[in-house]
Order: structure tokens, then C-alpha cells, then sequence
């Protein structure tokens, strides 16, 4: 694949300035694509790239399917809103988010104050094909996990659709997603841009 008019190093810099120590931050369902994408997202960008699921297993010392089903959810959430937030102070980084952590009120005001959200979202039928692929989610061990998945989709998406940028994640090469990201970052930037000498103008 050709190399990206928005991967030049001109980029990479201009949009390092206008994050200062705010990092981007990848939301939405499992099996979006956050970690596969936000590698190449950080490498692109010449950024950290960290998985807040990685970091709860590593504070922990155990698999997240093992805090689910010795702790439960609400301590297993509890613990990712306190991560979420230690990594945030830790910017500018690609930081790639669990599915449910953007449901969290606390969570969400310290991504917005510290970060840029990029919502991944996928249509139920992309997510049911890649999730089988990994039968370890807690959320989906249950007798019929694709209801399960719409359920949980249709209580997200209006939630996630207050992130900063949407993305839509489907079947093709990751790259094609992150050139789509650095195409709406730097739209963003010009936004950011106008509006910043609007209310100069005022």
C-alpha cells in the first residue's frame, strides 16, 4: 500500500504540537480493531502505543477473563477507571480502550480533558465474524453470544457516538482505517483551528 499524504513527518509534528500531553484514545465494541489499529496508529505517528486491557492484567497479575469470574464486573471496572486514568496523565501516547470503558461517566470526562476519542464502529455483522475468532470474552460467555453482542451494541453506539471522531471499522487492511483516522485528525485540527479564530474575532 502507498505511503499516506498524511503519514509525511510535516504531519506527524504538526499534530504532536496540537495534542501537547493529551493522548488519542480508541473506543468502541470489542472486536473493533482498537489494538490492531492503534499499533499502526502510534507507529504512524511515531507515538507510544498502550493497551489499557494490558495494563489491568499487569496491575492485577491476572487474565482479564480471570478478574471477571473471581471479582466480577463492577470491580473489574472499577479497576480499568483507575488505570484509564493513570495512563491519561502519562500523554501524548495512542491509547487503545476496553469496550465498556467509555460507558464509565468518570472515565469519559477525564478522555475528554485529557485526550481526543476515536470511536471504531462496526456493523454487528463485521463484529460477530471477528469475535468467534476469540471465544475468551467474558461478556460473550453466554448460550447465545450474538444476541448478547447486539444487546450490548445497542446500548453502546449512542454512547460512543459522543466521542470527538467516528471511524467506521470494516474488512479491509488496518491501514486503510488508520489513513481514514489521520485523514479525520487532521480535519479535526482545521476545525479546532477555525473555531479557535472565531472566538478570537468575538
Amino acid at each position: 500500500m502507498a505511503v499516506s499524504q498524511y503519514q509525511t513527518f510535516a504531519d506527524r509534528a504538526q499534530l504532536k504540537q496540537f495534542l501537547g500531553s493529551r493522548s488519542l484514545v480508541l473506543v468502541g465494541m470489542m472486536g473493533v480493531g482498537k489494538s490492531s489499529v492503534g499499533r499502526r496508529l502510534a507507529n504512524a505517528l511515531d507515538l507510544p502505543f498502550v493497551d489499557a486491557d494490558k495494563q489491568i492484567e499487569e496491575a492485577a497479575n491476572r487474565s482479564i477473563v480471570e478478574i471477571f469470574e473471581t471479582y466480577g464486573e463492577a470491580h473489574f471496572r472499577d479497576g480499568e477507571k483507575r488505570v484509564i486514568q493513570r495512563l491519561l496523565a502519562e500523554g501524548p501516547q495512542v491509547l487503545a480502550t476496553g469496550g465498556g470503558a467509555f460507558m464509565n461517566d468518570e472515565t469519559r470526562s477525564d478522555i475528554a480533558d485529557k485526550g481526543i476519542s476515536i470511536w471504531l464502529n462496526a456493523e454487528l455483522s463485521v463484529l460477530i465474524g471477528r469475535v468467534k475468532r476469540k471465544p475468551t470474552r467474558p461478556l460473550l460467555q453466554q448460550p447465545n453470544p450474538e444476541k448478547v453482542l447486539a444487546d450490548l451494541l445497542e446500548e453502546r453506539n449512542p454512547v460512543y457516538a459522543l466521542a470527538d471522531i467516528t471511524i467506521t471499522s470494516r474488512d479491509v487492511p488496518h491501514e486503510v482505517v488508520v489513513d481514514d483516522i489521520l485523514a479525520a485528525l487532521n480535519a479535526y485540527m482545521a476545525d479546532d483551528g477555525k473555531q479557535a479564530m472565531g472566538t478570537k474575532h468575538e
